[in-house]
């Protein structure tokens, strides 16, 4: 049977790292995913408020297929520049796509908005470049859940957000994990319960082992915080399979199927909601079609149970406008 792999973390998937930085004051933070080595990267938008950076060079007719590193921020537009903090830095350590005798760090990159959620946004400078040159000093193979990175400030519809991740290794022996800033205009309570809309996919307890409801809500009105107007939910999967950039961008695609399991309502007017997905490319494919579709659905379930598991890790900060689920 398909398991976690040894941390329950995207960076299961060898050769990957995470770093994370935030500032309590503000109430926010960034998360970079950077790998030993350049990786195959692609991409799906399916929320109605998107911001990213360099998204448009992931489709699979584009040049240059491999990326330095990912960024995921808060911050709304300002936090776009977090990947210029990570870009800098990694120049800095001779990283990055070389035309001629000058090196360029491919960072792309994705945003929430977290400006009205408690935090102090009446900042001087924007603080985001070095929140993300922060986060990549600060990568490693384990890292926090929770209020943390780009999950510093996250909420939801009932609750606080925040950062999650989880992984499986596959029969095939693929390993495939996700990382997510969960920032939901939706729930991922069912109603007004602890118990999560992921439960089916949990694995040992890993967000509280509350199982599902004896009973559902109304499922057309779903409970939201309309009044908000800004959210948004962003992404990562990544997997040691051997992937083309097309392959990849069909592996973001089946991914949001998670977001729909775990947040409800997912994919919004009012949400940016978007998934990279990255290949490190060290694991052929056996049988490419049969393992692509493994791959597809395991995204998708990783996705979910990351989901849960960020906001099962928020602990309280001041200020929140929302409780935690650990305080219910």
């Amino acid at each position: 049977m398909p398991k976690p792999g040894p941390l329950n973390l995207i960076t299961d998937v060898a050769g990957l790292r995470v770093g994370n930085a935030s500032d309590a004051l503000i109430k926010t933070g960034s998360t970079v995913l950077i790998g030993d080595a350049p990786f195959t990267t692609g991409v799906h938008v399916m929320g109605g408020a998107p911001g990213t950076r360099e998204t448009d060079l992931l489709a699979p007719d584009k040049t240059v297929d491999q990326v330095d590193a990912l960024v995921l921020s808060g911050g709304s537009a300002f936090g776009l520049d977090a990947s210029s903090g990570v870009a800098d830095a990694l120049r800095a350590q001779g990283r990055g796509f070389a035309v001629g005798d000058q090196l360029v760090p491919i960072v792309p990159g994705a945003i929430l908005f977290d400006l009205i959620n408690g935090g102090d946004k009446d900042w001087a400078e924007n603080p985001y470049k070095r929140l993300g040159a922060e986060a990549l000093a600060n990568a490693s193979e384990s890292f926090e859940l929770g209020r943390t990175g780009a999950g510093t400030g996250c909420t939801t519809a009932t609750l606080m957000g925040g950062l999650g991740s989880a992984s499986i290794v596959l029969p095939s022996g693929h390993t495939v994990g996700a990382l997510v800033a969960v920032n939901a205009l939706g729930s991922a309570t069912i109603g007004n319960s602890k118990q999560f809309w992921a439960a089916p996919f949990e694995v040992s307890d890993e967000f509280g082992g509350a199982g599902l409801p004896a009973s559902f809500p109304e499922p057309h009105m779903p409970h939201t915080k309309l009044a908000a107007h800004a959210n948004t939910t962003i992404g990562i999967v990544a997997t040691d399979a051997a992937l083309t950039q097309a392959q990849c961008t069909r592996l973001a695609t089946a991914a949001h199927d998670g977001y729909a399991r775990a947040l409800v309502p997912s994919h919004t007017p009012m949400d940016g909601d978007l998934i990279f997905a990255a290949s490190t490319g060290v694991m052929p494919l056996g049988t490419p079609l049969a393992d692509t579709l493994y791959l597809g659905h395991a995204a998708a379930t990783v996705m979910a149970r990351a989901i849960a598991r960020a906001v099962h890790a928020a602990k309280p900060m001041k200020d929140d406008p929302l409780p935690c689920w650990q305080t219910l």
